[in-house]
């Protein structure tokens, strides 16, 4: 099955290198997406500019296609599942939540028309426990300006069929437990509408990709194959 990896905040489609290898090695055809104006070059991209590079992906595969989301991206992948709910095997949400409709796509401080990595101070703790002082360096310096356009960008829903696209949570610096917590008490409204979700664990912090991309494989592979 192709497997669509789109990144978060500042990622360029590079960082799924180890998770694309291993789900290569399981069967499956995964697809890294580098985004507009992460990766490209692209200052003036916007969050449409990214859906549709999302949505140009889908479009190309075959067939059914499970679209990945981290963090921010979350929201991407929910989009997908707005626009494309017929050809989606299902929707990973790694490490986030979708944002509901009309909310901007990320709240971090824009500067000069992008939103730059903030540093490591709003993700100490849990989020970053697993990244030695190599890694974070190493991640400081291939971080993307993320431009104004995308940053800012308010997220739109319009098809009611996404809450039936099969839903797995991916819980990294959170449990599954806390996961329906929040759903439960309604700060997750489109999960809370889904038909379908389901949750699973991984002994990580906020980019699995990184820390744990052969178990993190696994976790995706096994949601494509239940399909």
């Amino acid at each position: 099955m192709d497997i669509l990896l789109v990144g978060g905040l500042w990622l360029h489609g590079s960082v799924w290198g180890g998770v694309a290898s291993a789900l290569e090695g399981l069967g499956h055809r995964p697809v890294p997406l580098t985004l507009p104006g992460q990766g490209d070059g692209d200052a003036s991209a916007t969050l449409d500019d990214q859906l549709e590079t999302v949505l140009a992906a889908v479009d190309a595969a075959p067939g059914p296609v499970l679209v990945v989301g981290h963090s921010a991206a979350c929201s991407l992948a929910w989009l997908t599942a707005d626009r494309r709910p017929d050809k989606l095997a299902g929707a990973v949400l790694i490490g986030g939540f979708p944002a509901e409709d009309g909310r901007p796509y990320a709240d971090f401080e824009v500067k000069d028309g992008v939103m730059p990595f903030p540093g490591w101070e709003p993700f100490e703790g849990p989020d970053a426990a697993d990244l030695d002082e190599q890694a974070r360096s190493a991640f400081t310096a291939a971080a993307i300006p993320v431009p104004e356009g995308v940053a800012r960008g308010v997220v739109r829903l319009t098809d009611e069929r996404r809450y039936d696209v099969p839903v797995l949570v991916v819980c990294p610096e959170f449990t599954p437990a806390e996961a329906r917590e929040w759903i439960a008490a309604g700060d997750v409204p489109e999960l809370a509408r889904a038909k379908n979700v389901e949750f699973a664990d991984i002994d990580s912090g906020h980019w699995p990709m990184i820390t744990q991309p052969v178990e993190l494989a696994r976790i995706l592979a096994a949601a494509a194959d239940a399909d």
